[in-house]
Formats: structure tokens, sequence, C-alpha cells
């Protein structure tokens, strides 16, 4: 029976990173690729990063009751995971993996329950997530301390989900998370 592993964490701790590994270790896992209703951004594709849709259509998924989780982060800014997506996935009989947002990671655990793995992505501190954030050189000092305001929102998730994990050592981190995802599926 195909499972589904979810990951969140805040913004800088080195989720998708993990995620990316978890991805190349041949456990038959597929991302779910989430909707947005921004813009892509450089080289990225509709329906390899993201689905894009309008903010209209986003809307009337909504209303269409076709998401498992959504948010608006920001006002015409959407963020969703599609049914039609997990559905997809789990129909081929691999496993789920999910990159959301705290709030939405919850969401999708309450409606599996069991079948259902939730990861939290614990920074070593906020400190480190600054550095972190910093060394990205993609946001601007406004936008990191927005993140950091909302780092600090997002960890205190961290107990409603199954595991946390900290990643202050990417390689023990990532041997952690092989080990509890491959014993997840292998149940």
């Amino acid at each position: 029976m195909a499972k589904l592993i979810i990951f969140s964490a805040p913004s800088g701790a080195g989720k998708s990173t993990l995620v990316r590994f978890l991805l190349s270790q041949g456990l038959n896992l597929q991302f779910s690729i989430s909707a947005t209703s921004r813009m892509p951004r450089g080289e990225e594709r509709d329906g390899v990063e993201y689905h894009f849709l309008s903010p209209a259509a986003f809307r009337a998924r909504i209303a269409n009751n076709e998401f498992l989780e959504y948010e608006e982060v920001y006002r015409d800014k959407f963020y969703g995971t599609l049914k039609s997506e997990v559905d997809r996935i789990l129909s081929e009989g691999k496993n789920v993996v999910f990159d959301v947002d705290c709030v939405g990671g919850l969401n999708i655990k309450k409606i599996y329950g069991k079948k259902a793995l939730s990861i939290f992505i614990m920074p070593p501190s906020v400190e480190v997530l600054r550095e972190r954030l910093e060394k990205r050189g993609t946001d601007t000092p406004q936008v990191i301390e927005n993140r950091l305001a909302k780092s600090e929102y997002e960890m205190s998730f961290a107990p409603r989900f199954d595991v946390t994990v900290c990643n202050d050592d990417y390689d023990r981190a990532k041997m952690e998370i092989l080990k509890l995802v491959t014993d997840f599926i292998e149940e």
C-alpha cells in the first residue's frame, strides 16, 4: 500500500535539500507538485516545479473542493495541494512526498492518518536560519526579517508532527530521514 510522507519546516531549515536527497534514494517516491497562483520565476515550468493557475482558476478549484489543503499567503497568491495530483501518484502505486507549510502538512496528516508520516525539519537556531537565508542571496533584508518572524510561529507547530528532525548536521539529518522514511514505507 502506498504511503504519504509530509515535510514541513521554516524557510531556510534545509527541507528542500533533504527532500531532494530522499527522492534520489530509489524508494518508489514521487514528489507532489503543488499548485500556485503566482507567476513562474526564471526557468520554472508548469507541471514541473508547480501547477501554475490564475487566481481566478485557483479560487474556482477551491470552490469545487479540489484541494487537500491550500493557503492564500498574500493577496491573490495561493499555494495548495491538488487532490488529483495525490490521487494520480497513489494510483501509480508510488509513495507521495510533500514539501508543504506547517498548517497544510497537518491538514494532510489529518486526512490520511496512519497512511501518512509527518516530519518537521527543525533548524538548529534562529541565528543559523538567518545565516542560511542571508547566504542564499535570494531575498531582501526585509523579506529575510519576515521569514524569520514567520519561522518562530512555524516552529511552534513542531510538537504536532509525528517526528521532528533537527538539521544541525546535514549528513546526520539525511541519514535519520532516510531511516525514518524507509522504516515507514516498509511497515
